[in-house]
Formats: structure tokens, C-alpha cells, sequence
């Protein structure tokens, strides 16, 4: 029997399947994947999301029309906080950094030894560069050698090369948990989440179209109804709003980020952005524009200024 089970810190997953069942097939084409690491299949991104109800009973169907017994669904709507959500991601990409750091190490001890063994293959060759001998006995033993360590030269290219990619890798995700926290990233995810629920909160007194009178006001029930329904998603909108915000606000208060907005920023101010000064030309709501050495302007976000000079002080200087 398959089971079909969603919480908010495992996700999608479905258990009970076996290799050769027929199963693979039916939810691949559902989008579902393998999950190495915990033996079984999983929808993809779902972990720390709510349930996709969509997905999950299209698959059931699916499956049961296949012939396959399915257990009740296991759905916990319920979700953790977003301190805990991020907490259980560094953790898990600490513990991620830790095996790829592992990893390499493995593949530069394989990328050693390859070269080791290269050498003692070269070794084994005549001195001198010595050329082979036609129709003497050494001859076989002579072209056997060579293709040895030629096969070894390759075996080691190939295991350097290997070994330079796991340590890429390792150094990649040693820095996603900062780049994740960027004080830039940061700023532009509250804008994301906030767009996110404004978008939300409109569908809910968005008009309803009907095909004879075309569109109309939505009535205090059908409002009451999608409200209902889109609780869970704007709660869980909510709480993230309020978790990078504090974020964002401990950032500014330590100095890592810089808290610039149209009420410190003026036209003919100057403003560094990724290490260069540029002069303010217009002050937006969320943006900047900044003259170039060309005809048009840039812009750039209040987050992304790392400093800044009012006019008076450019002019004294």
C-alpha cells in the first residue's frame, strides 16, 4: 500500500513504492522526484511550503487508476515559523558543506595518488627516451609500458579535474547561508514578500465575472470564502515579512546593510554603488537614478548604496 504524506519540514513524499512496480513511471509524469537521500519519491520544493492539493490528488488519482492501493492522505497544514525554517536550512547547509568538504578531500587523496602511480608507470619506461624495438623480444613488454603510463597521464588529468570541481563546489555552498543573508538579497526578498501579499489580499476582494453580466463586485460571502482560503498563504507571507524585516532592521543597526530611502537622498547627492561614486539625478519611491558617462541614466536601489554625500559636502570637497 502507497501513502501519501505533506508536513511543513519534510514536505511531499510518498512511501510504499518498490523498483519495477509501474510506480516511477506515473509520478515522473506528475513531476515528482527520487530522492537518493531518503529513499523515496518527493515533490520538489514543497519542504517549508504548504501542501500543492493540486498535485497531491491528481497523483492519488493517478495512481489508483493504475491499480494501485493508496492509504488516506496525510496532510499537516501545519506550518513552523520562518526562524525555524531558517534554522533547519543553515543547518542543513552546514551539514551540506560538511560532506562536500569531505568529498574533496577524498578527490584530492584519488588525484594524489593517481599522479603517484603516473610517475611509477613512467618509471618503469627505458631511460633515456630509448625508442622501441622492432621484432626484439622487449618489444611487447616496451608498448605495453607505454600505454600504461599513458593510461595513468589520463586516469590522473581526469581525477585533478574531478578534484577541482569538488573543491568548487565546496566553496560554493560554504558561502550560500551568506549570500542568502546579503544585505541586498535581504532588501529585495521584503520586497518580494511584500508585493506577494498585497497580490494576495487583492484576489481576495478581486470582481467576479460572470458570463451574462460580465464583471462584478464580489459579495461579502465570496470575500469571506477566498479569505478563508488564502489564510494559511498570507499568515505564512506575514511571518516572513516580519522575520526579514528584523533582519533587515539588525543588519542596519550593526552596519552591515545601509538604511537609505528618498528621505536621506537628494538630487545632486553623490551615491557609491558596487565601489563607484555616481551623482544623483532623480529620487524615486524605491530606486535612485544615477547619471552614467552616457546619455541615459541608471538606477539602483536605496539597498544597494554603500555610501553617501549630500551636495554641500561634494562642493566643499
Amino acid at each position: 500500500m502507497l501513502s501519501i504524506t505533506h508536513t511543513h519540514e519534510a514536505g511531499t513524499i510518498i512511501e510504499g513504492t518498490a523498483k519495477g512496480d509501474g510506480s516511477a513511471a506515473i509520478l515522473k509524469a506528475n513531476r515528482w522526484r527520487w530522492g537518493r537521500s531518503i529513499g523515496a519519491w518527493y515533490v520538489p520544493n514543497s519542504r517549508d511550503r504548504l501542501p500543492q492539493h493540486h498535485v497531491i490528488t491528481r497523483t492519488a488519482a493517478a495512481l489508483e487508476a493504475a491499480g494501485f492501493e493508496l492509504a488516506p492522505l496525510e496532510i499537516d497544514r501545519t506550518t513552523r515559523s520562518t526562524a525555524e525554517v531558517e534554522a533547519g536550512k543553515i543547518a542543513r547547509q552546514a551539514d551540506r558543506v560538511a560532506a562536500l568538504d569531505a568529498k574533496a578531500d577524498r578527490k584530492a587523496t584519488n588525484s594524489d595518488a593517481a599522479w603517484n602511480k603516473h610517475l611509477s608507470d613512467v618509471a618503469r619506461l627505458p631511460e633515456g627516451g630509448e625508442p622501441i624495438k622492432i621484432g626484439h623480444h622487449s618489444e611487447g613488454r616496451h608498448r605495453r609500458a607505454i600505454d600504461k603510463a599513458h593510461n595513468s597521464m589520463r586516469r590522473s588529468i581526469d581525477a585533478h579535474h574531478d578534484a577541482e570541481e569538488a573543491a568548487r563546489r565546496a566553496e560554493a555552498a560554504a558561502h550560500t547561508t551568506d549570500a542568502r543573508y546579503n544585505p541586498v538579497t535581504v532588501a529585495n526578498r521584503i520586497e518580494k514578500i511584500g508585493a506577494d501579499i498585497r497580490r494576495t489580499e487583492r484576489r481576495i476582494i478581486a470582481d467576479v465575472y460572470d458570463r451574462e453580466t460580465g464583471y462584478r463586485p464580489a459579495t461579502d460571502e465570496q470575500k469571506a470564502k477566498r479569505a478563508a482560503a488564502y489564510a494559511p498563504q498570507l499568515d505564512e507571507l506575514r511571518d516572513q515579512l516580519a522575520y526579514w524585516e528584523q533582519v533587515r532592521a539588525d543588519q542596519i543597526a550593526t552596519g552591515r546593510a545601509t538604511g537609505y530611502s528618498r528621505d536621506t537622498i537628494a538630487k545632486g547627492d553623490a551615491v557609491k554603488v558596487r565601489g563607484y561614486w555616481h551623482k544623483v539625478a532623480r529620487v524615486n519611491a524605491k530606486t535612485v537614478s544615477v547619471e552614467t558617462a552616457y546619455s541615459w541614466t541608471d538606477r539602483v536601489t536605496y539597498a544597494e548604496i554603500q555610501d553617501h554625500r549630500t551636495a554641500e559636502q561634494i562642493t566643499k570637497n
